[in-house]
Formats: C-alpha cells, structure tokens, sequence
C-alpha cells in the first residue's frame, strides 16, 4: 500500500531542505517548532527512509533527499498551479523565485531587470540575495537559492552553468595620486602599488589577481573591503588603486572623481548564470532565466 504523504509534510520537507533548521522552517511556515518536526518525522517514518543527516543543529539532505528534492518542489508547484488557475488569468506567471547574485550583478544589473519582470508578472514574488560569488554558489548547492548570478566561469562541477555576458574590470585611482597622471601603469607600477583589494571569495578579486599572476605580479593590498562603495571611498581618499567593474565606477569617472589607468592586465570577465542541475525548474524558473538571456546587457 502506498504512504499517504501530505501536502504540510512536503511543504516541511522542501522548507527545511531549504532553510537547514526546524526552527527556520517553522517560522517561515508559521507553524510551531513541535509541528514542524513532527511533520518531517512523520514523512521519514511513512516513507521508512531517511531523508536528512543530522550533524550538530543543522539539517542536510542526505543523497535520497537530494534526489527527492526536485520531485517535491515539482508536486508543490502543481498544487501552486492547480489553486491559480481558479484565481489568475489564464498564462500567468506566480510564484517566488530565490536569485542569489554576486555583489557586480546584485548591485548594477540586476534589480533594473527584476523590476521589468516583476512589472511584466505581478504575481511574482522575486527574493534577491546580494552575495560574494564564492557565497552565491554555495547557496545554490544548499538548494537557497533557485538561480545564481556570478562573476567569472563557474567551475562548480556540481552545478550547471551558462555564460550570461561579458564585463570589464579597470584599474582607478584618485585624480591627485601620484600614479594618476601616468595614465598607462606598466609591470613594476603595477607591482609597487598599494591596492584596495575586495574580500576573498569575491569574483571581482579573483579576476584582478588571476590577471596579476599572469604576468608574475603579485597586488600589495593594503586593506581589504568587501562593498564597492567602500573601495571607491578609500581610493578617492588617495589610500591606493582599485580595480572595479567599470559599471561600478562609471558615474565617478564620468564626473572626475576617480580617474581610469590603462595596463597590460587581461581584466575582461563573462557573468555566469548558475543552477542546480537536480532542482525542480518551475515555468517561472524558465521565463526568468529566458527574459535574463533576452535581456543581456551589451
């Protein structure tokens, strides 16, 4: 005789995969602490599998869990469709989509284009996380987040990848910096300079120093900082170069507040789109990824 799994059970299920706690669970369910884990006790216990491994606090799929995953959030968003369709128009999208995108795309690109989509389908319930992309692709990998956007190639072979379009980092510094008037900055410039670095795990910072060690230079980094602001306020203060997408400088340079120096650096980068390749991918899923694709920047 098959189980009788219940809709709150794969609700709890999906949550806490998602989530990593019962208590994070609970409260995004709204549901008490005691509920929630009965739940998910009960499913295991009419499925007579274990679906979790348990290491101190937290709650990881284990590789049945991992393999279930994408069945249950699919069994979720047909009961999603199935009480839309009594309600929305006929082809309308809705739902809620978790996008985890690094700081570049998170901060410059993406929320002009969120805020298309989200004008396009109102039912959609669009949850953007700014990250480092070290940190995008593990929320991906942890099933947190539904799509990642990511400087750089991802070379996650867990994941499933697609170059997205193509960006270009440039090195700046105060127009009263000593450098600055050089305009060209050759390999022992390059190498004697103080820099204002981004924090490791950063795609940004992997591009400059992949680029340094090309040509057997190693950046002097005089401190690490981990927002774009912050970088750009310590370079105007003279504390040293920095190297940015140039999305991100592109109204300082305009107005004279950081000029650009030119160099032999190879600092052209591609932003990747990231997935997990056994998570369910909903129609909005889809739509999303596609209006992403149509709309890349040129």
């Amino acid at each position: 005789m098959t189980p009788a799994v219940s809709f709150r059970q794969l609700q709890v299920f999906v949550t806490v995969a998602r989530l990593g706690t019962v208590s994070a669970a609970a409260e995004s369910l709204s549901l008490s602490q005691s509920a929630t884990s009965q739940a998910l006790s009960d499913l295991e216990r009419q499925l007579g599998v274990a679906l979790f491994e348990r290491p101190g606090r937290r709650l990881l799929l284990n590789e049945l869990g991992r393999r279930m995953m994408p069945r249950a959030e699919e069994l979720l968003e047909g009961v999603a469709d199935f009480v839309a369709t009594a309600r929305e128009p006929e082809g309308a999208l809705h739902g809620a989509l978790s996008v985890s995108a690094s700081a570049t795309v998170g901060t410059y690109l993406l929320p002009g284009l969120a805020g298309r989509f989200s004008e396009r389908h109102p039912a959609v319930d669009l949850r953007l996380k700014l990250r480092n992309t070290f940190e995008v692709i593990t929320d991906v990998l942890r099933l947190e987040a539904d799509l990642g956007l990511i400087e750089g190639e991802c070379r996650e072979p867990r994941l499933a990848s697609e170059a997205w379009c193509e960006d270009r980092l440039v090195i700046v510094a105060a127009p009263n910096h000593p450098l600055a008037e050089r305009e060209w900055l050759d390999d022992e410039a390059l190498g004697e300079a103080d820099w204002i670095l981004r924090e490791s795990g950063s795609g940004t910072r992997s591009v400059f120093e992949r680029a340094m060690r090309d040509r057997n230079l190693l950046p002097k980094g005089r401190m690490e900082l981990g927002q774009h602001e912050a970088i750009k306020q310590a370079v105007r203060a003279g504390l040293g170069l920095g190297c940015l997408s140039r999305l991100s400088v592109a109204g300082e340079l305009e107005r004279g507040e950081l000029v650009a120096l030119g160099s032999e650096l190879s600092l052209r980068r591609t932003f990747s789109l990231v997935w997990h390749p056994e998570r369910y991918r909903s129609p909005l899923w889809q739509a999303f990824k596609v209006f992403l694709v149509e709309s890349t920047p040129s």
